[in-house]
C-alpha cells in the first residue's frame, strides 16, 4: 500500500498539479519513511480529499508529488463520537489513538468526577497533544477524514448532547448489551459513546445522563480498561452500521 501524507494544499490540487510537502511532513516523508523518486504515494487534506500521485523530487525539506488522481470522499454518516474521560498516565492517549485507527469521527475529552488526571490549568496543552495523536493515527490508518478533537466537556455538556444525539454510556452494570442496541440504530443522528475514567462513572453522573435520555449499555460480562473500552465499542458500532 502506498504511503500516505497530509497537507492542506491537497484541498485544491487537481490532476497534473505538483503538490510540495514541506516542514515536518517533508521530513517525515524523506527521512523517516524514506520515499524515493517515482514512488507511488497518496495525499489528503484530512477533510475528504484523496489524491494519488508519484514523487518527482525528494529532499529533506521538500518532497514534490505529481497528482495523477483525485477523489472527494464523503464523511461517514452517522458519525461516531467518543467521549473519553481523562485518565492517568497514557491510558486516555492510548484510547484516542486506537479510536482514531478504528474509525471514530470526533473525540471529546471529558473531565469526569472520578478522573485522576485534571486539565484545569493545562487544557490547551492536553488538547494539542490529543490532536497530534489523532493526526498521526489517521495518517497511519490512511483515513480521508481526520477526526475532530473538541474542547473539554463537563457533565452539563454531555447532558445537552443527549437531546440531539444517540448517547450510549458504557457501564458494566447496565442491563442492555451494546450489540443489541447497535443492531437497531435507525436514524442519522450522531452516536455518542461515553467512556468513564479508571474508577468508573460516578452514580450522580450516570443518573444525570440517564435522565437526559442517554442509554446505559455494556459490552459483555467483563470490565474493560478505559483505554480499551471505547475501541471495543467502536468496533461493534462499525460492524452494526455497515462500515466494516
Amino acid at each position: 500500500m502506498a504511503l500516505h501524507f497530509v497537507t492542506d494544499d491537497a484541498a485544491t490540487a487537481v490532476v497534473g498539479d505538483v503538490v510540495t510537502l514541506t516542514g515536518p511532513e517533508a521530513h517525515h516523508a524523506a527521512a523517516v519513511r524514506r520515499v524515493r523518486v517515482d514512488e507511488a504515494v497518496t495525499l489528503g487534506d484530512g477533510r475528504g480529499v484523496w489524491l494519488e500521485g508519484r514523487t518527482t523530487a525528494v529532499a529533506p525539506k521538500e518532497v514534490s508529488v505529481l497528482v495523477t488522481g483525485r477523489a472527494e470522499l464523503p464523511a461517514p454518516s452517522p458519525r461516531i463520537v467518543l467521549v473519553q474521560a481523562l485518565a492517568k498516565g497514557d491510558r486516555d492517549e492510548l484510547a484516542v489513538q486506537a479510536a482514531t485507527e478504528l474509525g471514530v469521527d470526533a473525540i471529546v475529552p471529558w473531565q469526569a468526577a472520578r478522573s485522576v488526571s485534571r486539565w484545569d490549568a493545562k487544557a490547551d496543552k492536553g488538547l494539542a497533544r490529543w490532536r497530534t495523536i489523532v493526526r498521526e493515527a489517521a495518517k497511519q490508518a490512511h483515513r480521508a477524514w481526520i477526526p475532530e478533537v473538541e474542547g473539554v466537556a463537563r457533565l452539563a455538556d454531555l447532558v445537552e448532547r443527549a437531546g440531539a444525539a444517540t448517547v450510549l454510556v458504557l457501564e458494566p452494570s447496565a442491563s442492555e448489551r451494546l450489540t443489541v442496541v447497535a443492531s437497531v440504530l435507525s436514524d442519522e443522528r450522531d452516536v455518542v459513546l461515553v467512556v468513564g475514567p479508571e474508577g468508573g462513572i460516578a452514580p450522580d453522573e450516570l443518573e444525570a445522563l440517564r435522565a437526559a435520555g442517554a442509554r446505559l449499555v455494556r459490552l459483555g460480562d467483563t470490565v474493560l480498561r478505559t483505554s480499551t473500552a471505547g475501541a471495543a465499542a467502536i468496533s461493534v458500532l462499525s460492524a452494526a452500521t455497515g462500515r466494516w
